[in-house]
């Protein structure tokens, strides 16, 4: 058996933490890193990557986890303007916007989560919903205003799976409860990319990248909490990790 566990490139969020230190901060949810490391790989993260890069760093690695956030894809990225409340984080933008393509184009397995569903949405052309809980019809998908993290990851609504998606292969049917924990959300769908679940209200919440070499798939919910108490989202997580592990031992031959 190889010693080499799948290399997993996590992009991160820059903050400016310090207000003494105009440089700025690299941080990463430790949540994610931590269910990488439980499902056998290894979290790299290339904290002053820039898009001249991303093609020679995407060769080291065997998949690509785009995370969740606090910070919201800038919105002049799909032509319209940032709101004054939102917490903007241009370098990450300007990463993923990259990082997306050269990921399906070079077969490397890609899952995004949260804000990382959006960024694969606006780096193929889509557009998103800046404030999801204002438009007519749509839900309040915001997680509870608490401290408690057990309440702000609570189950909070179904999701619709397309049958014969490999969602609703993962849950075992064509419905599953998950968590919700999100202000902007996809309003057109990027080119190439199929909605396979969606809220009860409509709002896209799951999707494959049509024709991709490789597992390509992004969801609004958090498969990374509790996914070991969860076995939609460990499955979800364990298909990306065989992914990567396939993607490693062609790397590696």
């Amino acid at each position: 058996m190889s010693a080499h566990k799948p290399l997993v490139w996590l992009p991160a969020c820059h903050r400016h933490l310090d207000l003494s230190d105009p440089g700025g901060y690299t941080v990463l949810a430790d949540r994610y890193a931590a269910a990488v490391c439980e499902l056998g790989m290894q979290p790299v993260l290339f904290p002053m990557a820039g898009v001249p890069q991303v093609p020679e760093l995407i060769e080291f690695v065997d998949g690509v986890l785009l995370t969740g956030s606090p910070s919201n894809v800038d919105a002049s990225r799909f032509g319209a303007s940032a709101l004054e409340t939102d917490l903007l984080d241009p370098r990450r933008d300007a990463l993923t916007m990259a990082l997306v393509p050269e990921a399906i184009r070079t077969g490397t397995p890609m899952l995004g989560v949260c804000r990382g569903l959006q960024e694969m949405n606006v780096a193929l052309g889509g557009s998103l919903y800046q404030r999801v809980h204002t438009e007519q019809g749509l839900m309040d998908h915001r997680e509870p205003e608490s401290d408690d993290l057990e309440l702000q990851f609570a189950e909070r609504h179904d999701v619709l799976l397309a049958p014969g998606s490999a969602f609703a292969q993962w849950a075992g049917g064509t419905r599953a409860h998950v968590n919700s924990l999100h202000g902007q959300g996809i309003r057109k769908l990027g080119q190439g990319l199929i909605a396979e679940a969606h809220a009860p209200d409509g709002l896209i919440e799951g999707v494959r990248v049509a024709h991709a070499p490789s597992f390509a798939f992004g969801v609004q919910w958090h498969p990374e909490w509790r996914h070991a108490q969860h076995p939609f989202y460990a499955r979800t997580l364990e298909a990306f990790a065989q992914a990567c592990r396939e993607h490693m031992r062609r790397r590696l031959s």
